[in-house]
């Protein structure tokens, strides 16, 4: 029967192709597939808390925080269990996958509190890029903060890929491990006074912006 299937509105022909997952596809005029709404949102992650959304260790996890998120949102990227900050996650796998891509190179930084002072060489090393167990880091950029002791110090580092404990590696190779761990920045999107443990969604300009610069990167 003509008319029987409509995508989109407009009823479908042989050979047409569709995304049920996308596409709001109906037979005999009903729905048969409900197309999920794109959500965004930005999370500080407490210290000692699993990014994973699912874990059967009795340890606190991101999705205990999201109970009022109703959309199936997962995370882009990760901080290990002893890090914080920082964690955007959506339902929106373009855009993840492209935040995540090393060619994309998308700036994260982090607020690093370190065992010892870096030295000028220490910097001019890391900025460079240094040898770990798993090739060569991409050039950083590093930066001593007015905030130390004489027993350790504080640094903003910026990279551009997402190596597993990364920045504690790098730190550990220079003889300066890492004491605390908070990444504050995605691409721009600064975690500013938003609390630990607490969550926001993304504003149409922040997405606009992070959609722009992210998804036209070469």
């Amino acid at each position: 029967m003509e008319g029987l299937v409509t995508v989109n509105g407009v009823t479908a022909t042989i050979g047409m192709k569709a995304d049920i997952n996308r596409d709001h596809i109906k037979v005999k005029g009903k729905l048969i597939n409900k197309v999920e709404s794109m959500v965004y949102i930005m999370f500080n992650k407490p210290l000692k808390c699993l990014t994973s959304m699912s874990e059967t260790e009795k340890r606190p996890m991101v999705r205990d925080y999201l109970k009022r998120v109703k959309a199936r949102v997962f995370p882009v990227g990760r901080l290990d269990y002893n890090s914080e900050g920082l964690l955007l996650l959506t339902n929106d796998g373009d855009l993840a996958n492209a935040i995540l891509h090393p060619k994309k190179k998308v700036p994260k930084t982090y607020m690093v509190k370190i065992d010892g002072v870096l030295d000028d060489k220490d910097i001019m090393k890391l900025e460079k890029g240094i040898r770990l167990d798993d090739g060569m880091t991409a050039p950083a950029r590093v930066r001593r903060v007015a905030k130390k002791t004489k027993a350790n110090s504080w640094v903003e580092m910026t990279i551009y890929e997402g190596r597993k404990r990364q920045i504690r590696r790098m730190m550990e190779r220079m003889k300066h491990p890492v004491i605390k761990l908070v990444r504050t920045k995605i691409n721009g999107l600064e975690l500013g006074g938003l609390g630990p443990g607490a969550y926001r969604f993304l504003t149409p300009d922040e997405l606009k912006k992070l959609k722009k610069e992210v998804l036209s990167h070469n």
